[in-house]
């Protein structure tokens, strides 16, 4: 049985609350279990300087964890003067993930950066930003429809993630820390609404996996994936 005594392909209780944040275009605070996450979207005028003059626009995120988040005080990256390697790394998952259900083009010379900023861990913050991230720049993409900035709406698809590992020789879906710090194998995964692949995260930690195991672990993360866009859908109905 597993600690949280969920069985190997139940997820935690996943919650989607929009306009959270007051000031931001778009904002939603998810929740996956004990993983608290706050994604705000804020529109800029203007695209990166790297980007200018070629009529499209950039969907870009940041991502930082609070102080408490954890059970022990975690040092504000602000006062080390540069994000972590694994702050980088999840910030580009997270715009990734983003920009691949988006049309720049039809975005125009605009930019819309994603915050995610983790209230509360308790594992799987960076696949519970991507799936708040896109109700939050959706959100943000009507409030443009809505004022004409944009004519159609340059969202394509969904996309959520979800993490799974093996466990005791067993694939589980959608580990908490108690596991994900334990676990054999440690893997996220970015899917569109319609079942497509974005991005697999997937590491031997204790001991290697095999071909069955991560065919295993896609499918568990699939069905996972089916419900948390359902409850997308609802979120932004």
């Amino acid at each position: 049985m597993r600690p949280s005594q969920r069985a190997n392909d139940q997820m935690r209780p996943v919650t989607l609350e929009r306009n959270v944040a007051r000031y931001a275009e778009g904002s939603c605070l998810v929740k996956f279990g004990e993983t608290h996450v706050l994604c705000t979207a804020s529109l800029e005028d203007k695209p990166p300087m790297w980007l200018r003059g070629q009529g499209r626009g950039w969907v870009t995120a940041e991502y930082s964890m609070l102080p408490r988040a954890t059970a022990t005080r975690t040092r504000r990256e602000v006062t080390a003067g540069k994000p972590s390697g694994r702050t980088q790394e999840i910030q580009r998952l997270i715009g990734r993930s983003l920009r691949a259900v988006v049309d720049l083009q039809a975005l125009g010379e605009r930019q819309i950066t994603i915050d995610c900023d983790v209230l509360q861990a308790d594992g799987g913050t960076r696949t519970a930003a991507i799936t708040g991230a896109w109700v939050a720049l959706h959100d943000c993409l009507k409030w443009m429809r809505g004022r004409s900035i944009i004519k159609d709406m340059p969202i394509r698809d969904h996309v959520a993630a979800v993490s799974c590992g093996v466990t005791h020789g067993t694939p589980v879906l959608d580990l908490d820390y108690a596991e994900d710090s334990t676990a054999e194998t440690d893997a996220n995964f970015v899917m569109t609404g319609t079942g497509g692949l974005v991005e697999i995260q997937a590491t031997a930690e204790a001991a290697i996996f095999t071909q069955d195991q991560l065919a295993a672990m896609m499918e568990l993360a699939r069905n996972g994936i089916i419900r948390l866009v359902e409850l997308q859908k609802e979120a932004v109905a």
